[in-house]
Order: structure tokens, then sequence, then C-alpha cells
């Protein structure tokens, strides 16, 4: 609130003592106390104003803080001021400007960017009213005054971000203000500004530097909504190709070029620009590349090469699309000009100048692939393209394996724009991208020993690369296309039988790993290499590598190789399952060694030992021995654990041993991957080593610490469980729900929800007795944990709360979708009301889209099951009195996206369900559909209560007539536009009783009564008032109030 005393003429010195970074933290605060009173004060701007004006404080931080409260009183309280207010504000800055002029050392930057800012801002808001002049104004202010030109400048800039800059979101209003804005600037003052600039280059090319730099940032920021012809024409060019000769400006000429190029403009005009600048700076000697030394000048070149480039392939783009032929073949002659110095910068040892033109390169191949037929020398700059791929693929000298930073991340990045080049390579020319990496292939590895790790490690990434630029349906690369097939298969076993695995460097072995793996249906073609691919796996290149890194990316690569050659492993299977004996072991925590492979590769391996047992030909006996001899040393460390955790004291130890019981638990977990249900599970004699580690596991859910990891390892076992076990594992279920259901957090509950759902789902009719039985102390606990206060601003706990909502209404969904609604109709009364209500709110008050459709889905499926004649008794009444309310109150929810298509998609199956006529529900949701709220709420008030009247919706009775009936109207009417004041979902029955007084049912009249209840709890939620039933006598319906 603003004070309206006036605010004293000096400032506080002591408060602006705070302002320095190095103050006390309580000058700190007084500061920033004295800021807030300056802003919310209606006169304490004009101190701030006078300060500047006067020079009162040579302190740089009062004068931006002073800048600061002039911002803000422009930015929030403008309209607010009188004519001689805005007058004072347009007077200060220009006094201040006028005071710089003066100065010989500048402000520091920071002030005057601040100040730029606050002109700017003064601009935007007056410029269109009360101050036309203001870039007249303050050009024959500072004149070419180095000071003021540098503030008119920065000024400049921060226009530029107010109005033109795309990349700062602006509302409807300030989108049409700003048009306003540039469509005056170029009627008044844009050519006046230009000739600025251009004095501005002139005069300080040689002695302002700096200067000149932000005149030419200006330039191409500008360019790009002004006049072309007003900077694309001689006297500026040659201004800027002067520029681009001198080493301090050279760099911010190239980007101020680029921004020319890049202008929007008709594609004739676009070619002919594009062709005279690269005349003159070919004329110039900027073409010549490689004589060219400073690498940062040479990467803002390749940009604006790349720039010109791009501009003429869009330009022969559209040329092609209006038939002008003549035109378009010479914008292609003009591209194929440039095509060797494109060369010569994609080639560039630089990855920056190379990465710089990659969208040219790329762009000029999409040209080729369109064309007809290819000339040969299109064929040569194809060719030339891809040895340049080749070569700029591979890792340099510097390149850090081991610790990969920022520098590392680039190149990766930078290589996944050369992929993309190879991908569009393939495209033009198959045949000759397979060619060349087969020769370059082959070269490399007949002579790898003495080749140096980037050349062999490029080689295997191309035989890699192949198998996405040549994709094949399934993988199938070794059939279909012989010449294809044949030439890759020749490099795949070139790639085995020559050794190249044994390379002492870990960028060679992992590409080795991830090639065979990517073509490993070549094994299906040629078996007798398995062996050796085997051997490199488990041994010293492989799963024992000295680097971590690889061991677990070849604890991965590994699992897959088995998954899709398990038909072919039989011959090894106990041989290999030896040989990983060692990295199937539980590490135990007091273990001071590290251990091979962690404990999320170890999973991987688990996995694949699993798929090695089941998938081989022994027989089930010697299959369940396998299986008990790979899990029972787990079960018995898990045993020793849990003792262990039972005693510890110490936090950190418990975690520790947490984490190691956790990890058993899931090991057994990932074996049981091998199987696809039970059948297969039972036919490997599987069964009972499962049985085991199930009596295993559970009992540590009883334990009395760290029950969230135990839990949440255990549920996983259980959902795997049910999938291969099936009713085997339902004698289990009930123990171990009720130790889930203890002291439960929000994620312990929205991981069990998703497991009972399971269970309901796939065994349906035969877990109802423990469903019901299990129903609502489950939903008791779930209300209980969202019942839980927590901070306003925990957006975490916000979170955690929304999800476990999602989860009941999931769980609420699955038993009314599997038919099993004697679950829900038997916990009677009191306990379905309290479930149905939570549905209601689900639907009708979270702002949560997610759970409404769940919540209405659940409502349509409940209105199949119980809104008959043999339904629930009593729900007939709910449905009225209850759900189609919630059908028009959800709507009118400030948080409902009327523009969801899918929320319309889903009330025009929805709405039918209710008996709705599909005349109501179409018209309904064209009307969701449109933008604004107010749109729906006349309709519901024109249109629909009439229509439910007229068709019977609403009961008849000669008393009820909504057309005629003026206050009864207006009661309906306030109750469903209120949005401010929550009324419980009993209200509008309540409303239409208290009309018409007749059972909605069987219609007999009945004496008026108070039905549902409103109740309002402050600022929590309203919530129904339950009573007792009563059930009516002509049709013995009771009802819900």
């Amino acid at each position: 609130m603003a004070c309206e005393s006036a605010f004293p003429a000096i400032m506080d010195e002591q408060a602006l003592m705070g302002l320095n970074p190095n103050a006390d933290a309580c000058y700190r605060q007084r500061a920033l106390v004295y800021f807030e009173q300056l802003k919310e004060s209606l006169d304490g701007w004009e101190v701030c104003a006078g300060a500047l004006v006067k020079g009162l404080y040579s302190d740089d931080h009062v004068k931006f803080f002073c800048f600061q409260v002039l911002e803000h009183q422009i930015k929030f309280r403008h309209g607010s001021l009188t004519g001689a207010q805005q007058q004072l504000i347009r007077e200060t800055l220009m006094k201040w400007l006028q005071s710089q002029l003066m100065n010989i050392q500048p402000e520091k930057p920071f002030i005057r960017n601040k100040a730029a800012q606050v002109l700017a801002l003064t601009f935007v808001t007056e410029y269109l009213t009360h101050w036309p002049k203001f870039f007249f104004d303050i050009l024959a202010l500072v004149g070419l005054n180095p000071n003021g030109v540098d503030i008119y400048l920065r000024t400049l800039m921060a226009i530029d971000c107010e109005v033109v800059d795309r990349d700062i979101m602006h509302g409807p209003e300030a989108t049409r203000r700003n048009t306003l804005i540039k469509d005056n600037m170029r009627e008044q003052c844009i050519p006046a500004l230009v000739e600025s600039w251009f004095q501005i280059l002139q005069t300080y090319q040689h002695t302002h530097s700096e200067l000149t730099c932000q005149c030419l940032e200006v330039v191409g920021a500008y360019v790009s909504w002004i006049d072309l012809n007003l900077i694309a024409n001689d006297r500026f060019v040659n201004v800027l190709l002067s520029h681009m000769s001198m080493e301090e400006l050279r760099e911010e000429a190239c980007d101020c070029l680029f921004e020319i190029v890049n202008k929007g403009m008709d594609p004739v005009d676009k070619t002919k620009l594009v062709e005279s600048l690269s005349q003159v700076l070919q004329s110039a000697g900027f073409f010549n590349v490689q004589q060219e030394e400073d690498v940062d000048f040479l990467a803002k070149f390749s940009r604006l090469v790349n720039g010109m480039g791009q501009s003429l392939v869009l330009s022969w783009t559209k040329l092609g699309k209006t038939g002008d032929g003549k035109v378009a073949t010479d914008t292609l002659r003009s591209l194929e000009a440039k095509v060797q110095l494109m060369l010569q910068l994609l080639i560039h040892e630089d990855d920056d100048i190379s990465a710089n033109i990659v969208g040219f390169c790329y762009d000029y191949l999409h040209v080729l692939k369109q064309l007809p037929a290819l000339s040969d020398q299109q064929k040569s700059n194809i060719e030339a393209i891809m040895l340049a791929v080749m070569n700029k693929l591979k890792y340099d000298d510097e390149y850090n394996f081991e610790n990969e930073g920022e520098d590392e991340a680039m190149f990766v990045e930078y290589r996944k724009q050369l992929k993309m080049l190879l991908d569009r390579l393939a495209q033009v020319s198959p045949e000759l991208l397979l060619e060349s990496v087969h020769r370059f292939f082959n070269n490399t590895m007949q002579n790898w020993r003495a080749v140096a790790f980037m050349e062999v490690e490029v080689a295997i990434r191309l035989l890699y690369m192949l198998g996405e630029a040549l994709p094949a349906s399934h993988g199938a690369h070794f059939s279909g296309d012989v010449a294809k097939a044949s030439t890759l298969q020749a490099m795949m076993r070139t790639l085995i039988s020559c050794s190249v695995s044994e390379y002492q460097h870990s960028s060679v072995s992992l590409e080795f790993f991830e090639t065979v793996v990517r073509y490993d249906k070549f094994f299906l073609v040629e078996p007798q290499h398995i062996p050796n691919v085997l051997m490199a796996f488990l041994d010293h290149r492989g799963l024992r590598h000295s680097s971590p890194k690889v061991r677990s990316r070849v604890a991965y690569l590994f699992s897959r190789f088995i998954k899709t050659l398990h038909k072919h492993m039989n011959a090894f299977i106990e041989d290999i399952l030896t040989r990983i004996q060692d990295l199937l072991e539980l590490a135990p925590p007091e273990n001071g060694f590290p251990a091979l492979l962690s404990s999320d590769d170890q999973l991987f391996m688990f996995e694949t030992a699993g798929v090695l047992i089941v998938s081989g030909e022994s027989p089930a006996e010697r299959k369940q021995a396998l299986m008990r001899s790979l899990l029972s040393p787990l079960m018995e460390a898990f045993r020793m654990l849990l003792a262990k955790l039972a005693q510890e004291t110490d936090e950190e130890r418990q975690t520790v041993l947490a984490d190691c019981l956790s990890h058993a638990v899931g090991f057994a977990s990932r074996t049981s991957k091998a199987f696809s249900n039970k059948q297969t599970v039972k036919q490997c004699g599987c069964s009972e080593v499962y049985m085991d580690c199930l009596q295993t596991f559970l009992p540590s859910l009883s334990c009395p610490v760290q029950r969230g990891a135990l839990r949440s390892a255990v549920r996983s076992f259980l959902h795997r469980m049910i999938i291969c076990l099936e009713e085997e594992v339902l004698p289990f279920i009930p123990a171990a729900s009720q130790h889930m259901l203890k002291d439960c957090e929000p994620k312990d509950l929205q991981e069990f929800i998703p497991l009972i759902s399971q269970i309901t789902a796939k065994f349906k009719n035969q877990v109802s007795p423990f469903l019901q039985e299990v129903f609502m102390p489950l939903v008791m606990a779930i209300f209980e944990v969202l019942s839980r206060p927590a901070e306003e601003n925990d957006q975490t706990a916000a979170l955690e709360k929304q999800m476990l909502r999602r989860s009941y209404f999931s769980f609420i969904q699955t038993i009314a979708s599997s038919g099993m609604n004697e679950v829900m109709a038997r916990q009677g009364a009191e306990n379905i009301e309290r479930v149905l209500f939570t549905i209601i709110q689900g639907a009708v008050d979270f702002p949560d889209p997610v759970a409404q459709k769940t919540c209405f889905i659940i409502l349509s499926r409940l209105v199949e099951l119980w809104g008959g004649k043999d339904g629930l008794v009593g729900f007939p009444d709910f449905i009225y009195k209850h759900i189609v309310p919630a059908c028009f109150m959800a709507p009118l929810k400030p948080t409902f996206d009327l523009s969801d298509a899918q929320t319309v998609l889903f009330l025009q199956e929805y709405l039918p369900s209710l008996h709705v006529s599909p005349e109501i529900t179409q018209e309904l949701c064209q009307v969701l559909q449109q933008p604004d709220v107010k749109v729906l709420k006349n309709y519901m008030k024109d249109q629909i209560y009439a229509k439910f009247y007229t068709q019977g919706f609403l009961p008849t009775g000669q008393t009820l007539k909504l057309e005629s009936s003026d206050g009864a109207f207006q009661e309906l009417s306030m109750y469903f536009q209120n949005t401010t004041t929550e009324l419980s979902i009993g209200a509008t029955f309540a409303l239409k009783e208290k009309l018409n007084h007749t059972h909605p049912v069987c219609g007999t009249r009945t004496p008026n009564r108070s039905h549902v209840g409103i109740v309002n709890h402050g600022d929590h939620t309203p919530t129904p008032t339950l009573a007792q039933s009563e059930s009516c006598s002509p049709c013995g319906i009771s009802r819900l109030d």
C-alpha cells in the first residue's frame, strides 16, 4: 500500500550504507526495507530522481539503487502519475544523460546498462503517446559524444529486448503495442537512426572499437524488421567490409553481415544479395580460409557462409515451387559455387569452425537428393563431404576419456551433427557410402596394431553407424539386398577375426562390443564366430576390463547379446555360468574392496544367468538345480544381513545393510525376467525355488528399521511373482499387505496400490474375499496420509499427495472395471458413501486433469453397474443428486482445461452413459471447446436446464416451471456459476427438491425436507453432512441424505 505522507527529501544515509556488498547483514536488511519504502511511497522516487540529476552520490551502488526505484515507478505506476510527474521523469533522464557528456570517465557498465533499461522502459511506455520525439531528442543531445553514444546504443539494445526479441514471451496487449511501436518507428525515425549508425561507424571505427562493435550489434539486431535497402547499399556494405579487415571489429562485422543475409525477403532478391556479398568477400580474399590463422574469426566467418548457403537453398526451394526454372538454375549454380568453401570450413581442424557449417552441408545434400540426376562434380562433392565426415569423427589426443568435461561433451554433440550428415549421405548415395566405409574399414583393420586409437575407433564406429544410416527391418541387415548384406557380413567377419578386440584403449573396446551387439543377427548367419565373441565378453577385454566404464557397459551389452542368441548358447551355458560366478556374488557391506561391477550392472548379469538357465535344453531337474545354485547364495546372505540389520543401531550402517538387502531381492527378481508366465516356470521346475525366495524375503517387511527400502524391494519381487507363480503367490499376499499398510508414507502407498491393482486385474473373483477385507484399511490408510499437514510451499509433499490421489482413483477404477463391484458394495452404506464422495470430489474439486478423467470413468462404470433396478439401493438417487451436477460443476472450475480435446472426447462418451440425449451431449461438447468460460455459463443458464426439464431429466411437477420461475432459476444458476464459495456436492439436488418436492425415481410428491446440508469450514473444502437413510414408501429406494 502506498504511503500517503510525503517522503523525506534527503535519503537515509545509514540505510544506503547497506547497499555495499561488503556491508553487515543488519545494514543490508535496513537497505532492503528502505528500498521497499521508496518503491511504495508516492513521491519517494522523486528523491531518487533528484539525487541522480544533482549527482549527490558518487557511490555506484547508490546510483544503481536510484535507477531501480525509477524503474519500478515506470514499470508499475506510470499510469497513475500526473502529467507533470511524467514530464519530471523525462527531464530527469535527459538531464542525467546530459551530465554524462561532460564526464571524463564514463559510469561503470552496470550503471549504464541499468540507465539504458530505464530509458527503454520510458520509451515503450511513452513513445506512442507523450514522447514521439524520443530518438530525435536523444540524438540532438548526444551528437557524437562517445559517452552519450554509448548510452544511446545501449538504450537501442534494451529497446530491442523490450519490443523485438522473439525469445521473450509477450502477452497479446504487449504484442499489439510492440507492433504499433515498430510501425511508427519505420515511418518516423528509422532513417534517422540508420544515418546515426553510419556516422558512428565512420567516426569511431579507428579510434573506439568498443563503440563500433556496439553499433554493429545494434545494426544486426534491427535489420530483421527495417527496410533492408537502408543497410544493404554500397556505402554501408563498404564500411562493413572494411571492418572485416580490422582485427578488433571483424567478428562483430561478420555477425552483422550474417543478420543481413538472414533477413527474410523475396527469393530472387535474396539470391542477388548473397551473390553480390559473396563476390565482394571473395575478391577481398576472405575465401582463402587456409591462410587465416584467427580461429575465432573463422568460426564467425563459417557461420556467415553457413547463413549464405542456407539462404540460397531456401531460395532454390521456393523458386522450384513457383516454376521459375531459369532463376532456380541460376540459384543452384550460385549454390554450387560455394561448395568448395564449405568443404574447406567443414574439414578445418577446429571443431567450432566445422560445426558452424554443418547446416549448409546438410541442406546442400538435401538439394542433391531432390535432383533427377547428379553431375560428376556433384558426385565428387558427395565423396568429399563423406571423407570430411569420416575424418572429423575422430577423437583428438586431448580427449579425456576418464574424466569427461565440457569440452568432451561439446565434441559428443558435434559427433551427433556429423552423424546427421552421414545419414543424409546414405539417403543421397547409399552405394557410395557403403563402398567408402568398406574401403576405410578394411585399410584400418589390416594394420590396426600400428594405427593410432582414434583411427581404429572411427573405423569401427563407421561400421556401427551404417546400421542406422542404412536401416533394415528388425535389424535384418544380412538378408535382402545382396550387395549390402555381403559387404556388412564381410566387415563383421573381419572385425571378429582380426583380433582388434585386443586393442588397449577403452574407446576401441567399447566400440567393438557396441558393434557386435548392433549386428548380433550376423551370428545367426555365421554362428561359428560365437565362441570368440563370448570369450571377448568374458575376459579382460570385456567384463574384466581395467576400465569401470567399459565393464559397466559390457554387462548390459552381454545381456542383450545372450537374449538375442540364447538358442545358440546351449553348448556354452554351464561354462559361462562358471566364468561369471564371482560377478554374481552379493558384495557384503563390510568388504572394503571395490567390486568389479556395480549393483546396477549385476542386475544385467543375473538376468543373463536366468536367460541362460531357462533357454537351455537341459532337463527340468538340471534347470532347477542351476537356478537354486544361483539363488541360494542370495537367500543365505539375505538371512544373515537381515539378522544384522535388526540388531544394528547406527543409522548410516542400517542404510548400508538395507541397500544390500534390497539388492539381493532385486537380483532374484531380475532372474525371473527369463520367464514369460507360470507355465514356463513350471516347465523349468523353478516354482519351488521362487517360493523359497518369497519365504526368505517376506520377513523383512516386519523389520522395524529401514522399512521404506525393504518394502520397495519386496513389492517389486511380488509384482514379478504374480506373473511367474500366479495363484501360488496368493497365500503370501494378505500377510504382506498387512505389513505394508502399517505406518505408511505417501510413496509406500503409491507403490503398494499398483500391486493390489495387479492382483485385482489378474485374479478377479479369486481374490474378492481378500479385497473385501483389505479395501477399507487401504482406503483409510490413504485418507490418513492425505490428511497429514504439510508446509504450504512444500512442492515435493504436494506432488506426492497428488500422485497418491491418482493411484487411489486408479485402484478404484481397476475394481470397477474388473466387474468386482461386490468389493465396494459390501463395505457398508457409510463407507460406500465416503468413497463415492471422494470420487465426486476428485472429478470436480482437484485441479488434476488425469485424476478427473479417471474419476469420471469410475462414475460411468458405476452407473452401468448400479444404476439399474437391480443395482445398489439408493444409487439412482446418488446419480441425480451428485453425479449429474458433477458433470456441470467440473467444467465451471477455473482449473478445468476447456481446450483439452481428450476431455471433450471423454464427455462425448460419458454423458450418454448417464442417458443424456445426443443433442445435449453434442451441444455441450461444442460449448466446452470455446475459449471463454462465459460461453459455457450462458449456455447452461439459457439452454441446459430447460432441456433437462423437457426431456424428463428433472422430474415433472406442476410447481416446477424453470422458464417462468425467475427466483428459482436464479437460485439454481447462482449455484452453478458460484466459483468463489464452494458448495457441497448435494446442494443442487437439495435446491431441485426445494422447488419440486418429488422423489427422483418414482416421482411421488413428498413434504418439503432438508437434504444434504452445506457446511463451510473456513478455507477448507466444504463437506456434505451425512444423515440417516430414509426410504420412499412407494418405491422403497432410500435417500442418501
